[in-house]
């Protein structure tokens, strides 16, 4: 089934968002958060593929609209975003699909790249409806999350050649939720770049990386919210 877009109540308006829904008709929830080219191709295939494994998958256009294949203009475009907005804009795509005839379960997964990666995780210290968290390669510097209030397990998939989110911050990170007696499991993948999952950028995409970072996504889910 192709997906469509669709609009939701958020930040007292409305938002839209990418929606797929897999072919059975039903599955666990999970919300796609963009990276900071916005709700680009990549992205709503990034849902076809969720739905094709039996998830009802919801991407929300964090940039109302716009979108680049520009790095100045995604900086921009990012540094623009206020984060309390982009996280109302979650928190009403995932009261959304909760409420999606599609949509079983009591929890939904979270699911960013790059920007999208650091707010998958903060939406999760921000709302106990995100029941399973996963991070490619997250980072905002204007994004904190309050780990201390983190209910989900954490999947984190990483790129060892990252020059923005670095390895030594990766372990930074996952020292402190450990510290924090949280669940995560952090994966590191050594000759990968920043970007490395998506499969629209031929100098940055890793097949194999991105296909075992599948799979350790899939075996996530499938544990936490199925």
């Amino acid at each position: 089934m192709a997906g469509q877009m669709v609009e939701f109540s958020s930040n007292g308006g409305t938002a839209s968002g990418y929606l797929a829904i897999p072919a059975e008709g039903d599955g666990p929830g999970v919300i796609v958060i963009q990276e900071w080219w916005g709700l680009v191709p990549h992205i709503k295939n990034v849902c076809d593929r969720f739905a094709s494994g039996g998830y009802v998958a919801l991407a929300p256009d964090l940039y109302h609209g716009k979108s680049t294949t520009s790095p100045d203009e995604a900086g921009k475009l990012m540094m623009a975003m206020r984060i309390d907005e982009a996280e109302k804009d979650i928190s009403g795509a995932i009261a959304y699909l909760m409420n999606h005839e599609s949509t079983v379960g009591d929890k939904v997964g979270t699911v960013g790249f790059c920007m999208g990666g650091a707010l998958s995780l903060y939406a999760a210290t921000k709302n106990s409806r995100v029941g399973a968290c996963v991070v490619f390669y997250g980072g905002h510097p204007n994004v904190k999350p309050d780990l201390p209030n983190l209910e989900a397990p954490v999947l984190g998939l990483y790129a060892g050649r990252d020059g923005f989110v670095t390895p030594d911050s990766v372990q930074e990170l996952e020292s402190k939720l450990k510290e924090l007696g949280k669940e995560a499991d952090i994966h590191i993948y050594p000759d990968t770049d920043h970007g490395f999952f998506n499969d629209e950028r031929p100098g940055i995409y890793d097949e194999a990386a991105a296909e075992d970072a599948w799979r350790r996504v899939m075996e996530f889910y499938g544990r936490v919210l199925k």
